[in-house]
């Protein structure tokens, strides 16, 4: 049952072997051994994987959590009181995909998030600018509350595990069952009144609240991808600006003459 669990444990965390390794302190091959069965972990690091998932050490070795799901061991979830599982598909050499949600599977991404069938179909690709550090997910977005980033540009996100920490202002993408997939700014008010306050970038969008316990993901955004380019500021006071530059180069001009 521990070699089924670790696994699974593993993969819905979003580790790679290498990073649950780490995470351990013990080698990579050893994980792998243990997931496959070659070897069994000693009751040291027994304890080090109930602590890491906070699962407790009966359910470990004698349950299977795929089936049964997880029941925290110290009675205590994630912000919302939820768990929150993390499905996610690597390549070739145990490295992280990005998923890409495209627009139109959004609404199933709501159900489908933590299946790893669902995230299996989705389109995957990588990003080595990002580096081999967090679990990252690609979103493509639709209507101008995010201006200049224009509708149809992609966001791609890196996993938040801890919602507390989000600073005020952060970008993000939030999964929640209320509002599906959307791209805002927020500010944090979860010690407060356990809130999120989401802000556009369109100053026509009002702010508004959204309760953590609707919140399904966050994913902080950290690049994006658009084949529009943005719409370059030509206000009054940029366009006198460029006039008088290009003045002052016509009469550097005559000078030279």
């Amino acid at each position: 049952m521990v070699t089924s669990n670790l696994r699974y444990l593993r993969k819905q965390a979003g580790f790679t072997q290498a990073q649950l390794a780490e995470k351990l302190d013990i080698k990579r091959s050893l994980v792998g051994a243990y997931e496959e069965g070659r070897a069994e972990p000693k009751l040291s690091t027994l304890v080090n994987i109930s602590k890491l998932f906070d699962v407790s050490l009966d359910q470990l070795i004698t349950v299977d959590l795929s089936v049964d799901g997880i029941q925290s061991s110290s009675g205590s979830g994630s912000a919302g009181g939820k768990l929150r599982v993390l499905a996610i598909t690597v390549d070739e050499d145990q490295r992280e995909n990005i998923e890409l949600v495209p627009h139109k599977a959004r609404a199933g991404y709501l159900n489908g998030y933590a299946d790893p069938e669902f995230i299996e179909e989705l389109p995957r690709f990588r990003l080595p600018m990002l580096g081999n550090t967090g679990t990252f997910r690609a979103f493509e977005i639709s209507g101008d509350s995010m201006l200049p980033i224009a509708s149809g540009a992609v966001i791609v996100g890196q996993f938040i595990e801890d919602w507390a920490s989000i600073k005020d202002g952060t970008p993000c993408i939030l999964v929640s069952e209320k509002e599906g997939v959307v791209f805002k700014r927020v500010y944090n008010k979860i010690k407060d009144s356990s809130v999120l306050r989401l802000h556009s970038d369109n100053p026509v969008y009002s702010p508004y609240e959204i309760g953590v316990e609707d919140v399904l993901e966050i994913w902080e955004a950290k690049s994006y991808i658009s084949s529009s380019f943005p719409i370059a500021d030509l206000s009054l006071d940029k366009l006198s600006s460029i006039v008088l530059d290009l003045q002052k180069e016509v009469q550097k001009l005559k000078k030279a003459e």
